[in-house]
């Protein structure tokens, strides 16, 4: 899923396509890692127990997505909660939250991301939410299911509707494309205020004040900005 594309490509998709734009700041543990697959949403309250769960229930390729409430006063998630993910055929761990055990985390090599590292873990433990913890998860303000798919790396996390994940990977590469040949016209000295024809959008715009420059890029098949 989402092979051979980046998170700002699936972004720039979802804008596109009209799709809500459900993102976060959530760097890898290690640079280079990357996820891909569809959510495996949990709530995570102060025990590992609500993991083992809903490795349970995992497909194999799915991504868990821990909603620990963006806490920077625990570490949610550590080497064990990550090995049994591996265990599991989870394919990736994306915490709304902190996480430990960062040695061991980089030598299993199941890509993690989260808001950081803390050597502590819970000293709490809260009662489950209504549903079971295992519905859903809310991720910098928004809400992910398992209705979701998401795609992770260096930049973050994207989060979109499995129902047009397929839609927005054809969409998104295309964007890939256009954006790859402009930077190799540059690296060949083509500048892309010549690719893009910025002094006819800045003469259109003195004659039409209401033009924007996506509106121009839409006009010529460009696609640096979405």
């Amino acid at each position: 899923m989402f092979e051979n594309l980046t998170t700002a490509h699936l972004a720039d998709a979802c804008l596109r396509a009209g799709v809500p734009v459900r993102c976060a700041s959530l760097p890898p543990v290690v640079a280079g890692w990357r996820a891909a697959g569809r959510a495996l949403p949990c709530v995570h309250v102060g025990s590992v127990d609500v993991f083992l769960e809903a490795y349970e229930s995992a497909g194999p390729g799915d991504v868990l997505v821990v909603d620990n409430g963006g806490r920077r006063d625990e570490a949610c998630v550590g080497d064990l909660a990550v090995l049994e993910a591996r265990a599991a055929g989870v394919s990736g761990v994306v915490i709304w939250g902190l996480h430990r055990d960062t040695a061991d985390v980089r030598a299993i090599g199941l890509p993690v991301f989260s808001l950081g590292a803390l050597p502590t873990g819970p000293q709490r433990l809260d009662p489950r939410p209504a549903d079971g913890g295992l519905v859903r998860a809310t991720v910098d303000g928004f809400e992910v299911t398992r209705d979701d798919a998401l795609l992770a790396d260096d930049d973050g996390v994207v989060v979109v509707p499995l129902a047009r994940a397929a839609e927005l990977t054809t969409l998104a590469a295309a964007i890939r494309d256009t954006e790859r040949q402009q930077a190799e016209l540059v690296r060949d000295g083509t500048t892309l205020r010549d690719q893009l024809h910025f002094t006819d959008y800045l003469d259109r715009r003195r004659a039409e004040p209401g033009l924007t420059f996506r509106a121009h890029l839409r006009a010529i098949g460009g696609a640096i900005e979405e």
